[in-house]
């Protein structure tokens, strides 16, 4: 059985981060925690002048929040504490200074989908759609709420997350602005990052962490904001609904 990582490699002043987990990229407390400390990490080594987000194996990307951990939750600050995981992921991203190149090679659900959003560039292939499944689980998408919206707008949040059980295809992540271009195959999605990130990280690191803070420069109430969103979530995980959904998933 292979082992869940996070990683970071340096190529040509260029980090890579790549996670990884067995069952389909999901994230647990512990892989959420080594990503946000990895970001944290390349965001003050001054070998790094460009991040790349991305994760093992192959036509998945991110499939969300660990259900195996979501159903162990027996109390609501428990349940605050896993969803800050993903709060405190899209803080690093957004905090980091440097830009954040998103790498998504294949399906993304729930969180995952908050961390292309939060990613400052993002490029897929074709495989990469996307769901926010939460809804259908009794709980909902608010952690990644702020993320998502950001980047795609406000109707495609919603219409999103009302349709819980749905796929939406790569190109409807492009057209609604979560991703910058598809590509056909991972090996030009690949070329595509490394030509990106290699260009951007011979500009002037200073110009890029001032147009970095300009990005994000309406999120800055964001560490209270997904603290409260996390709480939410928190409480309704343990929902009698939630509980026998969930069961399913065992």
């Amino acid at each position: 059985m292979e082992t869940p990582y996070v990683t970071l490699k340096v190529e040509n002043k260029v980090g890579y981060v790549e996670f990884f987990h067995p069952n389909r990229n999901s994230m647990p407390s512990d892989v959420l925690s080594q990503l946000e400390q990895t970001i944290v990490s390349a965001g003050t080594d001054d070998k790094i002048k460009v991040i790349v987000l991305k994760s093992g194996g192959d036509r998945t990307f991110c499939a969300g929040a660990s259900f195996n951990e979501l159903i162990a939750i027996e109390d609501a600050e428990t349940g605050k504490q896993f969803f800050m995981g993903f709060a405190n992921v899209i803080n690093a991203m957004r905090k980091c200074p440097k830009l954040i190149v998103g790498r998504v090679q294949g399906k993304a659900v729930g969180g995952g989908v908050g961390l292309a959003a939060a990613t400052d560039y993002c490029l897929a292939n074709k495989y990469a759609s996307i769901k926010l499944s939460e809804l259908s689980i009794g709980i909902g998408p608010f952690v990644i709420e702020p993320a998502v919206s950001r980047k795609m707008g406000p109707n495609s949040m919603s219409q999103m997350t009302i349709n819980s059980e749905t796929f939406f295809s790569a190109e409807y992540g492009k057209e609604r602005g979560l991703f910058s271009e598809i590509f056909e195959t991972t090996e030009a999605l690949d070329t595509a990052v490394k030509d990106l990130t290699e260009k951007l990280s011979g500009y002037n690191p200073e110009a890029l962490a001032e147009m970095k803070k300009v990005f994000w420069k309406d999120a800055q109430h964001w560490d209270e904001l997904l603290a409260e969103r996390a709480e939410i979530s928190g409480k309704l995980v343990l929902s009698k609904f939630t509980k026998e959904t969930l069961k399913r998933f065992k």
